[in-house]
């Protein structure tokens, strides 16, 4: 889940270089809003929000964004086919039951899609089990009893997913806090982005 942060994050640069100036995007699970109004004022897109959390969505509307309160798990059934160049979902995806049916959705409402997620295969991670604990990093930065994650998964595990739902791999930057890694990221990386199309 996106952190309540005002605070610009590095992934936001890959992600503003895969837009293109006044697209439509649409972010989901946009958190406060920081990615959603770095893209406007970046690219000067047409952006809109989805977001389930109250305090979140007020955050979104202090900040001027279109905001709809809308719960991922229902789908996108609201938007019509192809609406959106990019449909976004920044550091989301590990909190939605629903994976495969909004990766779906996405692919339906967007012509391309950017997903970013913690990846669970980071060494830092794997030592914290093999010491018996659930990690705690931060890319996962809450206790196994207060999570909002649902989803535990690596990078290896999403690009199997993709490929068994004819999801093609445009573009993939993994990284360790703020340094590109480049060399086996399923091991090194502790989060991963994607831009993605249909097959």
């Amino acid at each position: 889940m996106v952190p309540l942060t005002s605070e610009v994050r590095f992934d936001f640069d890959v992600i503003t270089r895969w837009i293109t100036r006044g697209e439509r995007v649409l972010d989901l699970g946009c958190g406060d809003g920081a990615l959603l109004s770095h893209l406007i004022n970046a690219r000067e897109v047409l952006g809109y929000g989805i977001e389930h959390d109250t305090e979140r969505m007020v955050a979104c509307i202090g900040r001027g964004l279109n905001v709809l309160q809308i719960d991922l798990e229902q789908g996108l059934a609201g938007f019509e086919d192809g609406q959106f160049d990019h449909v976004i979902m920044s550091l989301s995806l590990q909190a939605v039951h629903n994976t495969e049916g909004i990766l779906d959705e996405m692919l339906r409402v967007g012509h391309e899609a950017v997903v970013s997620f913690p990846n669970f295969g980071y060494w830092r991670h794997r030592v914290s089990i093999n010491e018996g604990h659930m990690p705690v990093s931060d890319s996962l930065p809450y206790q196994w009893y207060n999570t909002p994650n649902v989803r535990f998964f690596t990078m290896a595990d999403f690009e199997q997913l993709c490929e068994q739902r004819g999801i093609r791999i445009l573009e993939r930057v993994a990284f360790d806090e703020d340094r590109e890694i480049t060399i086996d990221p399923n091991n090194y990386a502790s989060v991963a982005i994607y831009r993605l199309g249909r097959a």
